[in-house]
């Protein structure tokens, strides 16, 4: 038995609510239901009975929760003391602005849950660092999207995301099935910040930059972008868009990843917790 199995029955029994628990420990109910259920395989007993109106305690299930307490309460106080002598310890994570909102509401609870004695702070970047502040050196570990330099950083791919073209909604594209950036010689594209990774602007346009166009250094300012002056942009496909715009699939774009990346040259093992953190998040 491992503590976080533990802690999730110990919310499942105080809840007697696999869904409410699921909400106490910021985590969706089916991988909840399903760390009970090996908890229970392991054990080989049933540990709660099921109703419709929620769960009740087994007699097998009272004993574990009354052991599983303790053993909690030990783990939390040695962990307490191991970090009194660690002294204060801090987390910094970047993300690209659109991004630091997810970041700070879902992955910095479930960090904080396995390091309580850990102060978690926020770099937000914009689009003309996709490494979030990881290669400037501002930040311990990042959130984003490839493609990007990789020298001298290592990544963890979390989930894949095609792409698409973000067009109005008045544009004769916004009716096609489907578009191929090769096909799309001519258009005006949205303009990065100058100085940008160069594999991140020739993956994320199609195209020369239109020089007249005010920088975009967000997501947000891309769509507007493409409101305001009909460029062109490309976005994940599941990038939620203002009225008046849709995006339509790109045919010749490798989807996009999005993952968590380190520094190579030492990574502390509150980064490698923050990825594990990340993945298994994903993963629910």
């Amino acid at each position: 038995m491992d503590l976080r199995a533990l802690r999730y029955f110990v919310a499942v029994a105080d809840e007697r609510h696999v869904g409410r628990a699921a909400g106490r420990l910021h985590m969706t109910q089916p991988p909840l239901s399903r760390a009970i259920r090996q908890l229970e395989d392991e054990l080989g007993v049933a540990l709660f009975d099921r109703t419709p109106k929620g769960v009740t305690l087994t007699p097998a299930g009272a004993a574990l929760y009354d052991e599983a307490g303790a053993l909690i309460e030990r783990a939390e106080a040695i962990r307490g003391r191991v970090t009194a002598a660690a002294g204060a310890a801090t987390l910094t994570i970047g993300t690209l602005a659109d991004a630091a909102e997810h970041v700070g509401g879902r992955l910095v609870p479930l960090f904080r849950e396995r390091h309580p004695h850990v102060e978690v702070r926020l770099h937000e970047a914009d689009l003309g660092d996709p490494t979030a502040g990881l290669r400037a050196g501002l930040v311990d570990v990042a959130l984003t999207r490839t493609p990007f330099d990789t020298k001298g950083i290592g990544t963890q791919v979390l989930r894949s995301v095609p792409v698409g073209l973000v067009v109005r909604e008045d544009d004769a594209l916004a009716r096609r099935a489907s578009v191929a950036v090769a096909d799309l010689a001519g258009r005006r594209w949205v303009r990065l910040p100058d100085g940008t990774d160069p594999m991140w602007t020739a993956y994320w346009t199609g195209g020369p930059a239109d020089d007249e166009a005010p920088v975009s250094r967000t997501v947000q300012e891309c769509l507007r972008a493409v409101v305001w002056t009909g460029a062109a942009a490309l976005a994940p496909v599941d990038q939620p868009v203002p009225g008046g715009l849709v995006v339509v699939p790109v045919t010749d774009r490798p989807p996009s990843e999005l993952v968590v990346a380190w520094p190579k040259a030492g990574r502390s093992p509150l980064v490698r917790g923050f990825v594990q953190v990340a993945w298994a998040g994903y993963r629910e």
